[in-house]
């Protein structure tokens, strides 16, 4: 039986560089930060370093209230403008998510959702909640680097936030 893969994507600009943009999605604070106060995972913990192949799994909440299912991600690919993971669980049974930050100027980048969910019939809802959190997500992507980009703060990345 062939599985019917949903892709989701979403882009929009953000004000700092693509360098600085990826070395903070590679943390797990700006996930954190990105997803509330729709979701929220109060036990997430990622190993050390975080370098393809590396797990993580936690229980996510609504709204830090409800409890839903335990969801699990698996870093895949680690580049200097990309992050592609492979996820799972509840009612994700496949969620490969690839974010990309494409350089437009030294303090703007391209940033790009992009899921492919191979979920059959179950992937219609799961790729409408994927459509609303990206959209949330973004929106607080913006937020958060418009409020970088006007700090002041030298935000070049370090040698050591390379991978």
């Amino acid at each position: 039986m062939i599985e019917r893969v949903t892709k989701v994507t979403l882009t929009t600009e953000l004000p700092i560089g693509a360098e600085v943009a990826c070395a903070l999605a590679r943390t797990p604070e700006l996930f954190l930060h990105l997803v509330a106060p729709i979701l929220t995972a109060p036990h997430l913990r990622f190993p050390q370093p975080v370098v393809p192949g590396v797990e993580a799994s936690a229980r996510l909440w609504w709204f830090g209230a409800l409890p839903t299912w335990r969801h699990h991600l698996r870093l895949v690919r680690l580049e200097p403008h990309s992050i592609y993971t492979n996820e799972w669980g509840g009612p994700v049974r496949t969620w490969n998510h690839l974010l990309t930050f494409e350089p437009i100027g030294e303090s703007r980048c391209r940033y790009t959702d992009e899921i492919e969910l191979g979920d059959g019939p179950r992937g219609i809802p799961v790729a409408l909640f994927a459509r609303l959190m990206f959209r949330h997500r973004h929106r607080r992507w913006r937020k958060l680097a418009t409020l970088l980009a006007n700090s002041g703060l030298d935000l070049r990345p370090s040698p050591t936030d390379r991978p």
